[in-house]
């Protein structure tokens, strides 16, 4: 058996959980230690999976317990500082939540310092490892729909936040496609924010991949976030959804369904790791897949604030939509700061974690 791998966890938090339960069934993992800056929630998740190294401090965690992967589940303007303290240690492999990072610049820190110290970095997209989008990749590899043409999502709750989700899925599924161009538009009426980032009230993006295919995602617009989405091809279509998957082409007369297998996609994801640390098979949540969702949100932001289409790479490495907001092209007409993850904040003086 491959050795035991020790890993720490920075950010005790809700997602925290749902890596932790699916280390249960992976024998290479031992968890170690724990850092949270909020003492209600680090000795919460400690009671919970029997953890008893817990520290306040992540740097102090870092130094003293010699990790060999550590999992980055904080609110996600610490992601890229919390990356970079990670990788100066030298682990083996960091996982960091989605979003990669609140702005293009911070994705490519990122990358620079996992390259600088030679630790492997992936990004939890962990729906990756959902078997209906898999084998909606598959399908469409073989060319079961013919060439795709058309990719249309519906979201909410951000582009930064679930947005992200979707906008990968649209890559994964292709096969990772690099975006061309994108155009979009924004709209942001009210002070509204997710998890301490400024985010707009509703977005449409269209976006150019470079296999000629389009993808469509209306955000807050046209219903529900789904998951999933419709892919249209040349000789046939795809509808999505993490429990399904259904096709219909040109040799059929009725739709194919599949549904989705009992995995843990949690799970899948460390697995891969290990094996990305012990075989150098590339991990699906390679990094380069987080920042490449960021760009297109960027892209989006860019387009509204250009009023062009955008062709990639994006030039702009902070936040379009903050440039906006402090320009005062996006005037707040109903004020009031909300912020849609408030549920989450603990305590009377709203620390997060």
């Amino acid at each position: 058996m491959s050795e035991k791998y020790r890993l720490g966890i920075i950010g005790c938090g809700s997602i925290a959980n749902l890596h932790a339960d699916s280390f249960r069934n992976v024998d290479e993992i031992d968890v170690v230690a724990i850092s949270d800056p909020v003492d209600e929630a680090r000795n919460e998740f400690g009671e919970r999976h029997n953890i008893a190294n817990r520290y306040h401090e992540a740097r102090e965690m870092l130094d003293k317990e010699n990790l060999r992967i550590v999992i980055i589940t904080t609110w996600p303007k610490l992601h890229a500082p919390m990356t970079a303290a990670a990788c100066a240690r030298k682990p083996y492999a960091v996982i960091c939540e989605k979003p990669m990072a609140a702005t293009l610049g911070e994705c490519d820190e990122m990358l620079t310092v996992a390259s600088r110290y030679n630790v492997k970095l992936a990004v939890g997209h962990q729906r990756r490892f959902v078997s209906t989008w898999t084998t909606a990749r598959g399908l469409i590899a073989s060319g079961t729909i013919g060439e795709p043409r058309q990719i249309v999502c519906r979201g909410g709750q951000g582009l930064l936040n679930d947005c992200s989700h979707l906008i990968d899925m649209m890559r994964y599924v292709l096969g990772d496609p690099n975006a061309s161009w994108v155009i979009g538009n924004v709209e942001r009426k009210t002070e509204r924010y997710e998890r301490d980032i400024p985010i707009e009230d509703r977005s449409a993006g269209i976006i150019g991949f470079d296999n000629g295919c389009v993808g469509l995602l209306l955000q807050e617009i046209a219903g529900p976030n789904e998951y999933g989405g419709l892919i249209y091809g040349s000789e046939g279509m795809i509808d999505l959804t993490e429990s399904r998957v259904r096709v219909l082409n040109s040799r059929s007369a009725e739709w194919e369904e599949r549904q989705a297998d009992d995995g843990n996609p949690w799970e899948a994801q460390i697995r891969e790791l290990i094996s990305w640390i012990e075989e150098g098979t590339e991990h699906r949540g390679n990094a380069k897949h987080g920042r490449a969702a960021i760009e297109i949100i960027m892209a989006i932001y860019e387009s509204a604030r250009m009023h062009e289409v955008v062709q990639m790479p994006v030039r702009t490495l902070c936040s379009p939509l903050e440039l906006m907001i402090e320009s005062g092209e996006l005037p707040v007409e109903r004020p009031g700061r909300y912020d849609i993850r408030a549920f989450l904040l603990r305590g009377e003086e709203r620390k997060s974690s």
